[in-house]
């Protein structure tokens, strides 16, 4: 059992300590005792047998429901700190334009990219948006995931993006926890000025989201091209004035400073970070703010994968890794982005866990009634039982869920 839940289990882990197996990984012969959705006791099995079913005959007990797992290692539910939900269109051509010579912004500049489907988005009523959240989350359960955050910003108008946080805001509870962030600031949208749009971002999308309490954040696409430094800047200010902490898309194409502010603004993580030099890692690191590596999306641009995960670990700087779904690289499986980072990255897979699991939930954990993330006494009894009897099982079969059961509040929600 992988319960990851050495020391302050609200804490990151971080460098060796990711792959410390003699604290993280408790040796079989244990059960779990859950109640009411929470985690009561982690024992001895017989230990637990003898307090709780004394009249166990066949496996069977009149006093406690059991399940004999058969030898197969459990870890925690996995969290996916970086998502974008909900969307709607079509954008499987542009692979072509990317290989006849296109980048990304190029694809943006022809009508592609973030406005194609923007527009698509925009047409779709927020029934058809709510029906798509399920489809997607289903997907994301079936590879383990039992906390997902979930951005808007294929609306950018005022109408659209709270359509999308209101159908975000209707899924969740049941199978997962959904935590909604606000990124009105994806892009800025064709028919309006990079003025008038900042101005809507400032005085009309944000009230509205903070009075209906849609978000728990917001996040600024910061890149060259998009919003600059001074932009984001505003925006994140703007948006602790009203109670919300914020969470950015930094330094994917270039290194533009975009961690660094990340760090100065003292934001709960920096998405992509593929290309954040030294000294910002190590800004951000001593700020508090998770560095969020999503090389899934490198990997479906057909780009290098980087060294910021291997330079993270070396130098004990936080990270965590998350699918990063959205329209260019649908993927909702933390075991294929764990996949790569071990199969060509060469992490070390309980590393890799601790990276979509309790490096994530620390960033998450303020909004949670309970610390998710681990397996601890106290904690949701939120987990995952592999088709094997070893923890690094559960990153080892890409295209393939390496997930038995999942448990939801102690409840199985995939089997």
């Amino acid at each position: 059992m992988a319960t990851l839940s050495h020391g302050d289990v609200s804490k990151p882990l971080s460098g060796m300590e990711m792959s410390d197996r003699e604290n993280l990984i408790l040796e079989g012969g244990n059960s779990i005792l859950i109640s009411e959705g929470n985690i009561i006791k982690i024992r001895p099995q017989q230990e637990l047998l003898e307090e709780f079913a004394p009249d166990m005959e066949d496996g069977k007990s009149n006093k406690v429901e059991l399940l004999d797992v058969k030898g197969k290692a459990i870890i925690p539910g996995l969290v996916d700190c970086h998502t974008h939900l909900l969307w709607s269109g079509d954008r499987s051509n542009e692979i072509r334009l990317r290989q006849n010579g296109l980048s990304y912004q190029d694809i943006s500049e022809q009508g592609g990219g973030i406005s194609k489907t923007v527009e698509a988005t925009r047409n779709a009523s927020r029934k058809e948006l709510e029906s798509i959240g399920r489809s997607n989350l289903s997907q994301s359960s079936n590879y383990g995931t039992t906390t997902i955050e979930a951005k808007s910003g294929y609306g950018l108008s005022v109408e659209s993006e709270i359509k999308i946080l209101q159908a975000t805001n209707s899924l969740g509870g049941n199978n997962q926890n959904i935590l909604p962030t606000w990124l009105g600031a994806h892009d800025f949208p064709d028919d309006k000025k990079v003025s008038e749009y900042m101005d809507e971002l400032i005085h009309e999308q944000l009230p509205l989201v903070a009075e209906k309490g849609l978000a728990k954040w917001i996040d600024v696409f910061c890149e060259p091209g998009w919003f600059n430094l001074e932009q984001t800047e505003t925006l994140v200010k703007s948006a602790k004035k009203f109670g919300l902490k914020s969470r950015l898309h930094v330094d994917e194409f270039v290194d533009s400073g975009g961690l660094s502010l990340a760090a100065e603004l003292k934001s709960c993580s920096a998405d992509h970070v593929g290309f954040s030099n030294d000294d910002s890692r190590d800004k951000a690191n001593k700020s508090g703010t998770m560095q969020v590596f999503l090389p899934g999306t490198p990997y479906v641009l057909g780009k290098d994968l980087g060294n910021g995960i291997v330079d993270c670990i070396e130098n004990n700087w936080n990270f965590s890794l998350a699918t990063d779904f959205n329209p260019n690289c649908q993927s909702l499986s933390l075991p294929f982005v764990s996949s790569l980072a071990t199969h060509r990255i060469g992490i070390d897979p309980l590393a890799a866990l601790v990276a979509c699991t309790r490096n994530p939930a620390s960033t998450l954990n303020s909004e949670m009634e309970k610390c998710v993330g681990s397996i601890y006494e106290g904690g949701a009894a939120d987990f995952n039982i592999l088709n094997s009897k070893h923890v690094d099982y559960w990153c080892q079969t890409p295209g393939v869920s390496p997930i038995f059961k999942t448990y939801f509040s102690g409840s199985i929600v995939k089997s």
